[in-house]
């Protein structure tokens, strides 16, 4: 049994609801549809939710919302009526129109959207429409009951095929809860790892995982394999792949999770799995992908006899935790230790940071390097192949490329290199053409 998750660029029009349709019918384990809200049809086009935040807004300052209504009402309208539908969208559009007038909360509002696209999907794949409230339990605290949630949607299913809106669910009271901005996302987990489904099938407007960024590198590849380990250090660096908790769910209960392109469904995308046998593994290629980040700072800390010193790094993350400031990399030598992270946390209180480790440390020397980029060349089995580091080093260098910043873990899942932010996208494409074309 297979559980499809489609995005916003998936169901912007009848068209694109026509696509889903046939891709939910071309395999009949196909059971199983999230959806969410209408995504652009055009460049210049409005995302359903974002005009349903806007609505809020507006509301908020006593500023009437009928323009914008509107535009809201005619999306659902025009898929309802190119399609044939029979879902009565008129009266659910003025059940929302009625709640934005009497103080609905911003998630109930904002929630809306996808709940209108999965009563339509529903109506229009023939198969049960089963409510995101019904069945995510929200506590008090915000995190989600999976126990309590898992048992709630294995109960609600019935023997016919199930639309479910992503995006939101209830808390304890009964009152609707969003997730963040792409949590739609996380509710086809949930309900993958609920129904311990085979594959668990997200749908967007890509095929797969680009190994790098197309804003940096011209066509760059797709992923076949990657593991979420991978997928994780990808993400976490700065690629644009997925909601961070979409992971958890799927992979904690062992569930391959395949990112599939809505526009070319022939295409077997990208499959995540926890691991792969050697035949998977991509021939010849030791890089899984290049991701990276702008706008790091550098803090370089020097004090001698520091490598025999007890207490000091312990002493150094407490004032960073003291101040909120995450530390992302320690790359260190014997007398030297370097916190580097985000310039956008320090920028009200590096000079607090700095006083303090200088009182607590006292240290020879401190300062700071800004304007730091870091890219980061991530691939399974790294640590088998000699000379990988060394490589990259030598190519950068032979491109002009001054690297300011070396990490690498015992794993050897990624290689991380800081360059100068001027540096980034060159950086980005060398090493793609060096070791991916």
């Amino acid at each position: 049994m297979k559980v499809l998750k489609f995005g916003g660029s998936s169901l912007s029009d009848a068209k694109q609801y026509q696509k889903v349709r046939s891709i939910v019918e071309a395999d009949k384990s196909r059971r199983v549809v999230i959806v969410s809200a209408p995504g652009k049809r055009f460049s210049d086009d409005h995302k359903i939710t974002d005009l349903l935040y806007l609505c809020h807004a507006h509301l908020q300052y006593g500023v009437a919302c009928d323009t914008i209504f509107e535009m809201i009402a005619e999306r659902y309208r025009s898929i309802a009526r190119d399609l044939s539908l029979s879902v009565p969208i008129d009266e659910e559009l003025a059940k929302l129109r009625d709640r934005l007038s009497h103080g609905a909360s911003q998630d109930e509002i904002v929630s809306r959207g996808e709940y209108l696209s999965a009563i339509l999907m529903a109506d229009y794949l023939g198969f049960d429409f089963i409510d995101a409230e019904r069945w995510i339990k929200f506590r008090f605290d915000g995190t989600v009951d999976r126990e309590a949630s898992y048992e709630a949607l294995r109960g609600a299913m019935g023997t016919r095929g199930a639309v479910i809106p992503g995006f939101y669910g209830a808390m304890p009271n009964g009152s609707i809860k969003t997730f963040s901005r792409g949590g739609s996302d996380i509710t086809g987990a949930l309900a993958a790892a609920a129904l311990k489904a085979d594959v668990y099938e997200n749908w967007t407007d890509v095929s797969g995982i680009l190994m790098a960024d197309p804003r940096i590198v011209e066509n760059p590849e797709p992923i076949a394999h990657v593991t979420y380990d991978e997928l994780r250090q990808l993400s976490y660096i700065g690629a644009q792949v997925l909601h961070e908790g979409t992971i958890f769910p799927v992979r904690e209960a062992g569930i391959p999770l395949n990112i599939r392109n809505t526009n070319e469904p022939e295409h077997p995308g990208t499959l995540i799995m926890e691991k792969f046998d050697d035949a998977a593994e991509q021939s010849g290629r030791f890089i899984t992908g290049i991701a990276g980040r702008r706008d790091f700072s550098v803090i370089n800390i020097t004090k001698n006899g520091l490598s025999s010193a007890v207490g000091i790094m312990r002493r150094i993350a407490e004032i960073f935790e003291a101040h909120g400031v995450p530390i992302e990399y320690t790359p260190s030598g014997i007398d030297t230790i370097n916190i580097v992270t985000a310039s956008s946390g320090l920028k009200d209180c590096l000079y607090s940071i700095m006083g303090e480790i200088e009182k607590s440390v006292q240290p020879n020397s401190i300062h700071v390097t800004e304007g730091i980029a870091v890219v980061a060349a991530v691939g399974r089995k790294m640590a088998y192949r000699p000379g990988i580091s060394g490589k990259i080093f030598a190519t950068l260098g032979e491109n002009g490329i001054n690297i300011r910043m070396i990490s690498q873990g015992p794993d050897e899942l990624n290689i991380i290199v800081g360059v100068d932010n001027r540096d980034f996208a060159k950086t980005v494409r060398v090493l793609y053409h060096s070791f991916v074309k």
